[in-house]
């Protein structure tokens, strides 16, 4: 890998951490209403993956997806606008943390269902297909999908139509509190190959072996080859949700925390770069989101009579001459 991309892959993950930890502290302090699932720790997933994508391509995330959306090229000040819930958001304030989608860039949207969006994510990879233009479709998802029906069974239609799409579970080893071992029987990858599609495992906290192992299965799925499969061994730093650490519930040993926190994926990239390229990078990220931040709380909120606007909507344009 190029210095040039291990820069541009450092500061994805660096917007990608400030952002999740002005977040935590604003859903901490009540700023944000409902709290955020923090993505902290596992930005080397949706960065490496997103790294291989244009903007002609799509993804579907999960309740924890800040980091996809942004990892995608979703701008910091709407995102938190949207966070806030101000009519500057993507969805002007709907849609909120779980919910985010910028359809231009191909952000198909966050989901709060758990799984919902692998049968999203197959059915947008379909379209891709019968248009006939390269597109491919990532759809993220944890490892608590992993037994979920509706996944289960997009998984089955995207081998039996062959579709461009690659599925990528982030197996963080809990879901909410359950541990993997006590919730999933086999592995993950197993149970992708028993669908017929090609299924990987990387390292989930080095960015540059998620890029090249995304990189090489994206690529088949843009070549016509069909579904592929990539589980993502990672970990988050912080509890399942925010209200989780503002009253101090843990459900995990903090020992194996440390463990994983020794791994942090941005100081070890960090490491390769030099501290005046992370210095240099890190000053001018703290002042992109501290716009953000500015921003966000400048923008205007929804008036109390509009609130039933925007609940249905007619086909939408993603891009000119397509339409979902």
């Amino acid at each position: 890998m190029t210095r040039e991309n291990q820069v541009a892959l450092y500061r994805s993950m660096k917007l990608i951490r400030e952002f999740e930890e002005r977040c935590l502290e604003m859903a901490i302090a009540g700023e944000i209403i409902g709290g955020i699932h923090p993505y902290i720790g596992q930005e080397a997933v949706a960065v490496g993956v997103c790294s291989n994508l244009t903007e002609r391509d799509f993804i579907t995330s999960t309740h924890r997806g800040h980091g996809h959306v942004l990892a995608k090229g979703a701008d910091p000040r709407r995102m938190l606008a949207e966070l806030l819930g101000t009519l500057e958001g993507f969805n002007k304030g709907r849609g909120g943390s779980m919910h985010a989608a910028d359809i231009r860039l191909g952000i198909l949207g966050a989901n709060g269902i758990v799984g919902a969006g692998g049968a999203i994510g197959s059915g947008a990879a379909w379209a891709a297909k019968e248009r006939g233009n390269s597109e491919v479709v990532v759809s993220f998802f944890g490892d608590g999908a992993m037994s979920q029906g509706v996944l289960l069974e997009a998984f089955n239609l995207a081998a039996i139509w062959s579709l461009p799409i690659l599925f990528v579970c982030e197996n963080n080893r809990y879901a909410t509190s359950l541990k993997i071992d006590a919730g999933l029987a086999g592995s993950a990858a197993r149970r992708a190959e028993g669908f017929g599609m090609v299924a990987r495992t990387v390292d989930g906290m080095d960015a540059e072996s998620v890029a090249g192992m995304a990189g090489e299965l994206i690529a088949r799925c843009r070549d016509g080859s069909g579904p592929a499969f990539l589980e993502c061994s990672t970990y988050r730093f912080f509890e399942h949700h925010s209200v989780l650490e503002k009253i101090g519930v843990t459900f995990r040993d903090l020992n194996e925390v440390a463990d994983w926190r020794k791994r942090d994926p941005i100081i070890s990239l960090g490491r390769r770069l030099g501290d005046e390229v992370v210095a240099e990078i890190d000053a001018a990220i703290k002042k992109e989101i501290d716009a953000a931040v500015e921003f966000a709380r400048n923008a205007a909120s929804p008036e109390p009579k509009d609130a039933l606007m925007h609940l249905y909507a007619g086909p939408v344009a993603v891009r000119p001459g397509v339409i979902l």
